[in-house]
């Protein structure tokens, strides 16, 4: 009997296959996410792969930069930003990408991701956010909503959790975005704004954890959760940021929010320098192409 030839995944040369299978739980929504970034990386035409960089930190969401087959980097807890942060200030040719979790990016990464949207760091930013420390054993997070269970809120949440599209925009950030696992088209198409958008570019994907949140908030499996996305998600573009809380299984925004210019840090720094030194300074990194530099922050219809 004649064998069936032996025909590549599409995603196969993207991955590290000798790391497959992969340990997320079955229905997690990372995995989801990785498919949807794969599917960005396959239109992104700004750089070769090969200057593409993926940093991962720890948690659930850290394991995708021992997935993802480019240059990829897994840091300590909390340090995925300030580590790409000092790739794409030794190398500006680079494509920083950061790919974490909500814990390990806004909770002991918290001042990091600040500073970092502040000073409009060229690095693209994707946060996973599942409401919960799922590896670690399903304690609150900085985006739990308030009364959901978790393993240090056994009488629900009493914290206000954060908007990431508020503090991010807030910040400086000049894309932010958020979608869910279930957006898959409108998701990958915000990864690759994002990859496209000079400085700091942020996109949320709200995904189920089954496993944790969803057992014991008792919200049913992860195609239940799914179900809840399809059901509540108002997809919003354009809205005010301030506007953009997530409470306990009600309705969640969706959308683009911000689109704008800013100077990047080393647009900045190049200029500030170039002013102080002259025809003595040479400019660091590639020079921006067509329009000039732009001075302050312009708003940009989205």
């Amino acid at each position: 009997m004649e064998q069936t030839k032996h025909e590549d995944h599409p995603m196969e040369s993207y991955l590290r296959m000798d790391r497959i299978p992969h340990i997320w739980c079955p229905t997690c929504g990372i995995g989801t996410t990785v498919s949807c970034f794969i599917s960005a990386l396959k239109k992104y035409q700004q750089k070769s792969l090969e200057k593409v960089v993926v940093v991962s930190g720890i948690g659930c969401t850290g394991r995708v930069a021992g997935y993802i087959k480019l240059d990829s980097f897994h840091t300590t807890h909390g340090r995925a930003i300030p580590f790409a942060t000092g790739l794409k200030l030794a190398n500006p040719d680079l494509k920083v990408v950061v790919f974490s979790g909500d814990g390990d990016l806004i909770a002991i990464g918290g001042n990091h991701f600040i500073h970092a949207a502040r000073r409009n760091m060229d690095i693209t930013v994707i946060c996973i956010n599942n409401f919960i420390y799922a590896m670690t054993g399903g304690q609150v997070a900085p985006t739990t909503p308030l009364t959901a269970w978790a393993s240090t809120s056994p009488h629900g949440n009493y914290e206000q959790p954060f908007s990431l599209p508020l503090l991010a925009a807030s910040c400086g950030a000049v894309y932010v975005a958020r979608w869910t696992a279930l957006h898959i088209r409108r998701m990958s198409n915000a990864f690759l704004e994002a990859l496209n958008k000079p400085g700091f570019s942020f996109v949320e994907v709200v995904t189920p954890c089954s496993t944790l949140y969803g057992r014991r908030n008792r919200l049913g499996t992860g195609l239940d959760l799914m179900r809840f996305y399809h059901d509540n998600s108002e997809i919003r573009h354009g809205a005010d940021v301030r506007d953009l809380d997530i409470d306990f299984q009600k309705k969640i925004i969706v959308g683009k929010f911000i689109d704008r210019e800013r100077p990047t840090f080393v647009d900045n720094m190049n200029r500030r320098l170039k002013e102080k030194y002259g025809d003595k300074y040479q400019w660091y990194g590639p020079q921006p192409q067509g329009q000039p530099i732009p001075a302050k922050v312009e708003a940009k219809a989205v």
